[in-house]
């Protein structure tokens, strides 16, 4: 099911992108294609707050307009991908505007950050002119996993000031099963029986259990490490009750990456 057009209201909407393989910056596919329309049926956003799986540290951080560099936090792949330009700026603006909501979390602002890769190949099919400025906030690991729902309610009230809340990740991320010759929808069964129980879930808006769910047995196979889950708690904390929720994308790559992606708005 792909995201409607006109079922957007004045707040932008809070999204939670699969992001998959840095490859598909490269080879545009059904799930990039579905990025990018989502991104020219909603209003232009002032800005985009990202939270990134890939800057997942002890302390809660958010970059500086000068630290918009683009970041290629991967190794093993072709010359070319790591020559992909996205020049976009940061904003000042943003960036003061979560130090302030988030003060009670001990953030602060770091240069030496800038977007990375779970950031800007989504980014690139999004918003390919690269003119919306980016701002992206860490995850902490030291919290408490209901804290980073907790953070994403209180960062809501930006989507009324014009900013996109993007959380990139992935339900299902277990590289040590992936196995890419599989290519699409060739998924293994417990990657399948995870990924519908959390839309199960997120159709109830049973938020709750979507950090029990982590201790299942299916959990602990389908997020052996939690980081490229934990962005979609941001994504439902920044939610309200009054939100739509669509599903942008579905399906699987290599067996064990979900790449569902969707939107409250």
């Amino acid at each position: 099911m792909g995201f409607e057009e006109g079922s957007q209201n004045k707040n932008m909407p809070s999204v939670f992108i699969g992001h998959g393989n840095p490859m598909f910056v490269l080879n545009p596919n059904r799930w990039t294609e579905s990025w990018s329309q989502f991104g020219l049926l909603i209003e232009r956003p002032k800005a985009i707050l990202s939270i990134s799986a890939h800057w997942f540290k002890r302390s809660t951080m958010v970059t500086v307009a000068t630290g918009s560099r683009l970041i290629y936090d991967f190794y093993g792949f072709p010359q070319e991908l790591y020559e992909v330009q996205y020049p976009v700026e940061g904003s000042t603006w943003l960036t003061n505007r979560v130090l302030n909501l988030l003060s009670g979390y001990d953030i602060y602002a770091a240069e030496e950050w800038g977007i990375d890769h779970g950031t800007w190949t989504v980014l690139k099919h999004m918003y390919p002119a690269a003119d919306i400025p980016v701002v992206q906030l860490s995850i902490n690991y030291l919290l408490d996993i209901d804290q980073h729902i907790k953070i994403g309610e209180v960062l809501r009230d930006l989507r009324k000031e014009g900013v996109l809340i993007l959380g990139s990740g992935n339900v299902v991320h277990n590289l040590r099963d992936a196995r890419f010759e599989l290519g699409f929808d060739d998924p293994f069964a417990y990657a399948v029986d995870f990924d519908l129980k959390v839309k199960e879930l997120l159709d109830a808006r049973d938020f709750g259990s979507l950090v029990d769910i982590l201790s299942t047995k299916e959990g602990r196979l389908s997020a052996p490490t939690i980081e490229h889950y934990l962005p979609l708690l941001y994504v439902i904390g920044a939610s309200g009750d009054q939100d739509e929720l669509q599903t942008i994308c579905e399906g699987y790559d290599a067996g064990s990456l979900s790449m569902r992606s969707l939107s409250f708005g």
